[in-house]
């Protein structure tokens, strides 16, 4: 299954710390995960940024929101305790503890209050979302770096006229990567005789690994098919290097399962954007947000007796 959405959580995790006992958040995941019988792969799945199991981060909501409405405690580093408010709860035995549950709490709807512009109904309330915000932070971010890279594509598409420039953008690309710095002897192909390679790249500083890369700006929609591949394969047969293949457009399956037998790195047009925007190529930092939690190891240094 699925793994649950964070209010479905709520219940459970207070349910569990119904004993009075500390619990890890660590400790808390691994019995939340058994109870919803989840999977190793629903378990070991992450956040589009890598930086947490989903698991992990909504369990840990989950807990964030109970504590809000003074049902659990923080009792130190990760650890939590149901409370008395909590236990009453319990008693009470309510079908779902969710945000809409938890607004009876005047210390939660303190939390959940967002102040909008006053409009002529006043001040406006928001329920909290079943989304965790910082997946929701993920979500956002996923969704405006995909805008971006359908609008830096259609830039570099701009280069179809230009085949040679488009083969140097790609291997200055490469470059920005850490592949084969120009002073190494990366170069573009002279368009004459290159029997089917745009460049070369080395990948270090004697030339010993060699990428051997077409690079081709076509039309986004059109489809790169197998016999584009075997070609390329053919061009590079016998360098003893590694192939790529770079393209605006986009790859069949024949030619993504032809490639990765024969060891040929493809690169499409939506990939190609998103390398540009995570190697900081040919666009700029609009606005940067920090999220911040707290540093316990400096904490302690005041609170050790």
């Amino acid at each position: 299954m699925a793994v649950p959405m964070f209010p479905e959580f709520m219940k459970p995790i207070l349910e569990v710390t119904g004993d009075g006992k500390e619990y890890s958040l660590k400790n808390l995941v691994k019995i939340i995960g058994d109870h919803f019988k989840l999977t190793e792969e629903d378990r070991e799945l992450r956040l589009p940024s890598g930086t947490k199991t989903v698991l992990y981060s909504r369990v840990s909501w989950g807990c964030t929101y109970l504590k809000k409405a003074e049902l659990i405690s923080y009792t130190g580093r990760g650890k939590v305790q149901i409370t008395d408010k909590g236990q009453e709860v319990l008693k009470e035995n309510p079908p779902i503890i969710d945000s809409k549950y938890l607004k009876k709490f005047e210390s939660f709807r303190a939390f959940n209050r967002v102040e909008v512009e006053p409009g002529p109904g006043g001040k406006s309330e928001i329920l909290g979302s079943e989304v965790p915000p910082d997946e929701q932070m993920e979500d956002a971010y996923q969704k405006i770096n995909q805008d971006l890279a359908d609008n830096i594509l259609d830039e570099v598409l701009k280069m179809s006229k230009k085949p040679t420039v488009f083969e140097q953008f790609v291997v200055d690309l490469l470059e920005q990567m850490g592949y084969g710095a120009m002073k190494y002897g990366s170069h573009t192909t002279k368009a004459s005789g290159d029997d089917g390679i745009d460049g070369v790249i080395m990948q270090d500083k004697l030339g010993f690994n060699l990428i051997y890369m077409q690079a081709k700006c076509w039309d986004k929609k059109t489809s790169v098919g197998q016999p584009e591949i075997q070609k390329f394969l053919g061009a590079i047969y016998g360098k003893h290097g590694d192939g790529l293949f770079v393209t605006t457009a986009k790859f069949s399956q024949k030619a993504q399962d032809y490639a990765k037998k024969n060891h040929i790195i493809l690169i499409d047009g939506n990939k190609l954007a998103h390398l540009m925007i995570e190697y900081n190529f040919c666009v700029s930092v609009k606005k940067t947000y920090k999220i911040r939690d707290i540093d316990t190891d400096a904490m302690n240094e005041y609170l050790e007796e």
